[in-house]
């Protein structure tokens, strides 16, 4: 299948600059849709899962992520050498880099994502909130401002009021985060975000926000398309989380009623548009128990979590972006996508739960998964008998599954976790009830 561009070009080949699950989910669409995978993998993945699954595989480099999956120059050089038209970063690595998207531009190789601009303007926080305060999306209150003075900041929390959230302007992964419940707290919380911000980010500013009590981290799965369409695919819940990392998402949130559900969807459609939004995002809200929500964040590429959208929508959304990147149009129109049923995802993660969830590493001794089914998903990027390898995210797996409505989903969900075992010589996996 042939998808020709804009510029007249066609999609015929992909390059997938990633590994693991994501890598493999690239390319089971591809294949699909008579698209040829390439992929690139480091001296950790040669025997891996993604390599096997591709239509041709290439080495960049040692097992350190720097020195391989992070290296646009060799990615650049594979897709050349390989003579693909696209490249899909996946997530993580380099799919919110806007260097990596402005080159590939410049060498003539389709990103299959936004462009440079919308990444730019949404990779700093305090930038995004402003875009957003324009193009008339509910914000969190807060100071974004150049001054970085203590006394400055300390005022501004006064003026927003405790509790407040000291973040890393540049931050992500929970980094540079502090709540502060009082003035007396204030000043050492703010060290301490700083600290971290510089560590993690090389740059310790940092902005103020109020802090939302009992919060709901709610997000809404966008796309946008060359010729300045933009629908909604509604929402995912994703509160529970470990260490600001989720670990269960479902879709849709529950518990929200159609009209909060449609203002959700069309906040979040024109913060898309505010950008000239391209491809698959996410807009992340956060909502307090009135279910009043405010932007947090958008992220400019494909989720982790978005096979719950997929499931309650009835949508590929890789093909979606493999249409849209080669210069179609947005497949369906914002009534023509339904909501129907229920769908939860949990992550499956080489930790060990006995030692405060330390990521784990070494050889997959015994996996064994629930049989999958239109219902039941297992994206996966390991088999039995590989390498845990430590030099990658801890997440293995993701078990997706749909049902009518979010009891059944849950009760399903807790079935298929249950028929999950995986043993290694230095993690298992933990099941907890909650």
């Amino acid at each position: 299948m042939k998808y020709t561009t804009t510029t007249g070009r066609n999609i015929t080949k992909v390059l997938i600059a990633n590994r693991g699950e994501i890598a493999c989910r690239v390319m089971r669409t591809a294949r699909k849709l008579g698209v040829q995978s390439v992929a690139v993998y480091s001296e950790a993945d040669r025997n891996s899962m993604h390599v096997d699954m591709a239509d041709e595989a290439y080495s960049i480099g040692p097992a350190p992520s720097q020195q391989s999956y992070l290296s646009m120059e060799k990615i650049i050089q594979v897709a050349k050498t390989s003579a693909a038209q696209a490249i899909h970063p996946g997530y993580g690595f380099l799919s919110e880099n806007m260097e990596f998207a402005e080159l590939c531009k410049q060498e003539g190789i389709i990103f299959i994502g936004p462009p440079p601009s919308a990444i730019r303007d949404m990779g700093i926080k305090s930038t995004s909130k402003s875009i957003m305060a324009a193009a008339g999306v509910p914000v969190v209150e807060g100071y974004h401002g150049e001054d970085q003075s203590d006394q400055c900041l300390k005022e501004h929390a006064g003026r927003i009021g405790y509790p407040v959230m000291i973040k890393a302007v540049r931050g992500g992964g929970g980094k540079g985060m502090r709540i502060v419940r009082s003035e007396q707290e204030f000043q050492e919380q703010l060290e301490s975000a700083r600290r971290e911000a510089k560590k993690s980010f090389n740059d310790d500013a940092v902005l103020i926000e109020k802090f939302v009590d009992t919060p709901r981290h709610v997000e809404v799965q966008v796309f946008g398309d060359h010729h300045g369409n933009a629908v909604y695919l509604f929402e995912r819940d994703c509160s529970v989380q470990r260490r600001h990392q989720k670990i269960i998402e479902e879709a849709p949130a529950p518990g929200i009623k159609p009209e909060v559900r449609k203002k959700l969807g069309e906040a979040a459609v024109r913060a898309a548009k505010a950008v000239n939004y391209v491809g698959a995002g996410t807009v992340e809200f956060i909502m307090d128990s009135k279910h009043n929500f405010y932007f947090m964040e958008m992220n400019t590429r494909l989720q982790v979590e978005h096979p719950v959208t997929e499931m309650i929508t009835g949508t590929d959304l890789v093909e979606w972006q493999l249409r849209i990147a080669a210069g179609e149009k947005i497949p369906l129109s914002q009534e023509e996508i339904t909501l129907q049923g229920h769908a939860f995802e949990a992550r499956i993660y080489a930790e060990d739960p006995s030692n405060n969830f330390m990521p784990g590493a070494g050889p997959l001794v015994h996996l064994s998964t629930p049989r999958a089914d239109p219902s039941t998903r297992i994206e996966t990027g390991v088999r039995q008998g590989d390498e845990v390898s430590v030099h990658y995210d801890p997440m293995i797996a993701k078990l997706v599954v749909w049902a009518a409505d979010r009891q059944a989903a849950l009760t399903k969900l807790r079935y298929s976790l249950r028929q999950y075992n995986i043993n290694s010589l230095h993690f298992h996996l933990a099941v907890e009830e909650d």
